[in-house]
């Protein structure tokens, strides 16, 4: 599809009460209102377009971004366009989106060690984030990395930025479910650093308490009879 094919059914596909609703969670007045529904039936329909998607990012437009980190290629993304990319986001869904693309190229550990470093309140949000992604999925980081990172959000997540905040609470979470080494600090951890406020604005969003989503979440991977860490 071109660019312009896209944007055209991006739009007939928005609604006002959607745009509405993301525009409570910060995304750009530039926006449509396109469910994630629809998305992902858009983006099932591109497949795999990096040029598509880089020209959907340049748009601003809060729906095309979304999109654009649904179609990228990850092994086409490069170092300096993933850091032009992150100074860009602008509200948390956005970051989550992005995060999960990040995830999948080569620069992943990379970049979560540089942002999750970062002042920048959405650039720090995207690393960890990113961070949580490595504890589901990289199998190969051992488990003195996550170790360190623990250590590190234990000390600084109540000092942190809302909505890094939020995703080093997440981070956690995600390390806390990788093994049973892991899931044991990461408790120990999180009645450490004890209740994590965020502010989530006119929103129906909610902080996770760490303790209860890392035992529930286990729990039901038990009942399924899973034998392993969620993969990719």
């Amino acid at each position: 599809m071109t660019l312009e094919e896209t944007l055209h059914t991006l739009k007939a596909a928005g609604t006002a009460q959607t745009r509405k609703t993301y525009l409570r969670h910060g995304y750009p007045e530039d926006t449509y209102g396109v469910s994630f529904a629809d998305m992902k039936k858009l983006a099932k329909k591109i497949d795999t377009d990096h040029a598509l998607a880089q020209k959907l990012w340049a748009t601003g437009n809060g729906d095309a971004r979304v999109l654009a980190t649904m179609i990228a290629d990850p092994d086409e993304a490069t170092s300096k366009e993933l850091d032009a990319w992150a100074k860009a986001v602008r509200f948390s869904l956005m970051s989550q989106m992005f995060s999960r693309f990040v995830s999948e190229t080569e620069f992943a550990r990379e970049k979560a060690e540089a942002w999750a470093k970062s002042q920048e309140e959405f650039v720090g949000e995207i690393g960890y984030y990113v961070l949580g992604q490595l504890g589901l999925h990289d199998e190969e980081l051992p488990d003195e990395y996550f170790e360190e990172h623990l250590k590190t959000i234990e000390k600084n997540i109540h000092s942190a930025k809302n909505y890094t905040k939020y995703a080093m609470n997440q981070a956690v979470i995600a390390i806390g479910v990788r093994n049973p080494k892991l899931t044991k600090l990461a408790l120990a951890a999180a009645g450490r650093i004890g209740k994590v406020d965020v502010d989530h604005g006119d929103t129906a969003c909610q902080t996770p308490d760490v303790a209860a989503y890392i035992r529930k979440t286990l729990a039901h991977g038990e009942s399924k009879g899973a034998g392993k860490r969620p993969k990719k």
